[in-house]
């Protein structure tokens, strides 16, 4: 175990088997999509919460930086609207004062279109989706979500969608990628989070994670949390066709302290597990899909600097971020509270070193598939992880605060907006 470096952490104030898959990346959809122009360049997107950018990076190798983009071009216009709706101005400094940990919250997730000219990006502060031309930096279009608060995002396997979580309105939109249109919405538990499509297209799961941002934290008060679960619908009537309670399951195994809060989740390459994280747990679940039950629960090593006030946890969110290598071998979890990510080996579950990192929020899988990509928060960069030998190659410096990061595709010339 390495030596942890002290975080500096804001405080926070207040019946059918479905075909599934790993989340459908930006890059797999561009390069899959009919009618997607040639001459295109993956790239990583990262979005920089607090900046109100995202950094545009290579996808592989040295992951040198690209490009940048202002994601809130009409931030003036957006601050004059809210200031001029009380209710708006309320729920605007509440997203300030509890999730944003004391800052503006101007980008969530992103996702490119997938001919590689525009990037589509949920920004909860101002409670929308904007579609943003790389090539001008200018906004196509904007979806103003249901309620105050637009969250993660997903987008379909062929590029033309993008399903984006309402928190505040226990909703989830699906647009089309290149007009903003509503294609349908579908109600979730309380305060939808992660958004995934399957394989086919023909499924959305989503997650409700309940609310995050009370001090009722002790498990004897997790009732009040919410109504939290995983809500299945079909992608193209956006009717609901299954939901998944984990808190049944959870007490199933004798994990009744434990919250089912479904957090980031990811699936096996045979679609047939899911591994998730939960609020308040050093760890992951492993769920079987076709049996519909949590079959093996990893627990990883604290931090001896991490507080057990679980009111000082970032959203009640003790781990938070975990992707998967294409083969399925390796599992690269994020430590968000205990200041580490660790490649997990996915037969044993045994975990590698512990790869010191600065409140990493978010892991994702380099474009080659070589590398977990890990987002440092608390040190504003970004962290490449071996999968093979579990130890860091590189570290970039990007914008404040960076948290989503997603592969796409960008024009092969692009280096960023004009007069940028």
């Amino acid at each position: 175990m390495p030596a942890f470096r002290p975080r500096h952490l804001c405080s926070v104030a207040a019946a059918l088997v479905l075909t599934v898959a790993a989340p459908a990346t930006a890059a797999t959809a561009a390069t899959a999509a009919p009618g997607s122009s040639a001459g295109l360049r993956e790239v990583l997107f990262v979005g920089n919460n607090w900046d109100g950018t995202a950094d545009v990076i290579k996808s592989t190798g040295d992951f040198a930086k690209v490009g940048r983009i202002n994601v809130v071009p009409d931030k003036a216009e957006r601050l004059a609207e809210i200031n001029a709706d009380p209710i708006k101005w309320i729920y605007f400094q509440a997203i300030r004062n509890s999730v944003g940990e004391g800052h503006d919250q101007f980008v969530d997730d992103m996702y490119s279109t997938p001919d590689g000219r525009s990037v589509v990006v949920s920004r909860p502060s101002f409670a929308d989706v904007v579609s943003i031309d790389l090539a001008s930096g200018k906004i196509n279009w904007r979806f103003p979500v249901a309620g105050y608060r637009a969250d993660h995002m997903a987008v379909s396997p062929d590029g033309t969608r993008v399903a984006v979580s309402a928190s505040t309105a226990n909703t989830v939109h699906v647009l089309d990628i290149d007009t903003g249109k509503q294609l349908g919405s579908f109600a979730t538990g309380d305060k939808p989070h992660e958004n995934i499509f399957t394989r086919d297209g023909k499924y959305i799961w989503n997650m409700a994670i309940g609310d995050v941002n009370t001090s009722l934290d002790d498990p004897v008060w997790d009732w009040t949390k919410g109504d939290r679960h995983i809500t299945v619908v079909d992608a193209t009537t956006y009717k609901q066709v299954r939901t998944i309670d984990m808190r049944q399951r959870l007490d199933a195994i004798g994990l009744k302290d434990f919250s089912d809060a479904v957090r980031p989740a990811v699936f096996s390459p045979d679609e047939s597990k899911l591994y998730f994280q939960v609020s308040f747990f050093n760890g992951f679940l492993e769920y079987d899909v076709a049996s519909d039950r949590i079959t093996r629960v990893k627990t990883l090593p604290k931090n001896p600097a991490t507080s057990e006030d679980r009111t000082t946890w970032v959203n009640d969110s003790r781990h938070h971020g975990i992707s998967m290598n294409p083969e399925g071998s390796k599992l690269c979890v994020t430590g968000t509270m205990d200041d580490y990510a660790t490649i997990v080996d996915r037969v044993t579950l045994q975990e590698g070193s512990l790869v010191a990192a600065s409140k990493p929020y978010w892991a994702t899988v380099s474009g080659d598939g070589k590398d977990c990509i890990v987002s440092e928060s608390g040190a504003d960069q970004v962290t490449a992880i071996d999968f093979a030998t579990g130890q860091k190659t590189v570290s970039v410096p990007v914008g404040d605060h960076p948290q989503r990061v997603r592969l796409g595709h960008v024009q092969a010339d692009w280096t960023g907006p004009s007069g940028s």
